[in-house]
């Protein structure tokens, strides 16, 4: 069913009792060409642009829970593209890009709000280093705006700006940043990889490969064996474990991010802001309620929960950030598993398996990679080269040297 507005009213018109699923109840064949472990955005993107870009629709899309139980339903929904490094930067600006076509590509209403990324800076050191990333976007035709106090203070005003140890004097913007609906983006591209004959197989985990001589044959399910000439690789923080399955070690950690839903409130923040002086980030949902999140947890863990003192330090964060915040209640906090890579950059690469294909190490920007990491693995996919853009994400970099350490910090939770 092509969903418009026609469509629409057609079923307003007799009760709503003609809408179609939005994608088949798929049943595991025996073969197929591709197999794409893990129905998360990541693995459902690149099925997606499988079908779309290389013509490949035998292709099975294979998730141990249902679809959206995994990172894509658990994230604070933010989608920017203002990195600093060459590594980076044109592959989160390519994702932005497709990002703001998303809607009309997918024909699903994923609720892209383009209502700008705010980051504040409280000194003049950090003054200093967004006016180095700001230029460095610019020069790679990305949109930032470096703000002074007054400036922030008009998008802004109920921030504490004059608090003695944050003061804030101005921050780096970015207005083509902002926020998309996660869970949309799992149905919209679920839906449209169904679409175009991919098949997706729910509650059907992964037990490990077959592999002979190298080249893998396909996968052990939970369901039976499943036959496939490619599989990639799409579990985030379950990476490792799932490597694993193929006797590869990755330089990956995994760690527990947690994100908070306040009560809903009335229309308060209409942008995305992020904290300079501590790691807190919020915006406000279409329900009212405020969304925000912090560091990851100090442990190694792959439970989708979180502890107490982490709980804490993100809400002493929103306080120091905006101290009226402590006179909403929290509703609700969920946790995502989050495979850290030791450089704080993805990787998306074949791995020494013939046939087998690696997309991990997302850290804290997995959703907002989204389109641009499903575009470049099916490429990758399909082709056996990587994608321009994502020519930087090698599995090897460990081992040459060749970091990107965007932040430099990596899986370690003492640094963040």
């Amino acid at each position: 069913m092509q969903y418009s507005a026609f469509s629409l009213l057609k079923n307003a018109l007799t009760g709503h009792r003609y809408w179609k699923p939005a994608w088949r109840e798929a049943q595991p064949r025996d073969r197929y060409d591709v197999v794409i472990v893990g129905g998360g955005g990541h693995g459902l993107a690149t099925a997606y642009y499988l079908a779309k870009n290389h013509g490949i629709t035998n292709v099975a899309v294979v998730e141990k829970g249902y679809i959206g139980s995994g990172n894509v339903g658990r994230n604070t929904t933010i989608v920017r593209s203002n990195y600093l490094l060459p590594g980076n930067v044109p592959f989160y600006e390519w994702s932005m890009k497709l990002w703001e076509g998303l809607e009309r590509d997918i024909n699903y209403n994923a609720m892209v709000s383009q209502r700008g990324v705010l980051n504040l800076c409280h000194s003049d050191a950090q003054r200093d280093a967004f006016a180095r990333r700001g230029n460095a976007m610019r020069l790679h035709g990305v949109d930032s705006e470096l703000l002074e106090k007054e400036q922030v203070r008009k998008i802004a005003p109920y921030l504490n700006f004059d608090d003695a140890r944050f003061p804030i004097q101005g921050g780096l913007l970015q207005p083509r940043g902002g926020t998309v609906r996660h869970d949309a983006v799992a149905w919209g591209y679920a839906r449209a990889g169904d679409r175009r004959g991919v098949d997706i197989i729910q509650n059907c985990e992964v037990t490990g490969f077959r592999i002979d001589n190298g080249k893998i044959l396909g996968v052990e399910t939970s369901r039976g064996f499943i036959g496939a000439s490619k599989v990639g690789m799409a579990v985030a923080g379950n990476a490792s474990r799932v490597a694993g399955m193929a006797g590869m070690r990755l330089p990956i950690e995994s760690h527990v991010l947690q994100a908070f839903v306040s009560e809903g409130i009335k229309p308060l923040i209409d942008t995305v802001i992020t904290f300079g002086a501590g790691h807190f980030y919020i915006s406000q949902s279409d329900k009212g309620g405020l969304v925000f999140g912090g560091d990851i947890d100090g442990y190694n863990s792959y439970a989708q929960r979180g502890n107490l003192p982490t709980v804490e330090d993100v809400c002493e964060g929103g306080m120091a950030l905006m101290p009226m915040i402590g006179r909403v209640r929290m509703l609700r906090q969920w946790g995502g598993i989050m495979d850290m890579s030791m450089d704080g950059s993805p990787i998306i690469d074949r791995t020494p398996v013939d046939g087998l294909y690696l997309n991990a190490g997302w850290c804290y920007g997995g959703f907002k990679a989204t389109p641009a990491s499903g575009w470049c693995f099916a490429h990758l996919i399909a082709r056996d080269e990587p994608h321009a853009v994502a020519a930087a994400y090698r599995l090897d970099r460990f081992a040459t040297g060749h970091v990107i350490d965007e932040k430099g910090q990596g899986a370690q939770p003492n640094l963040h």
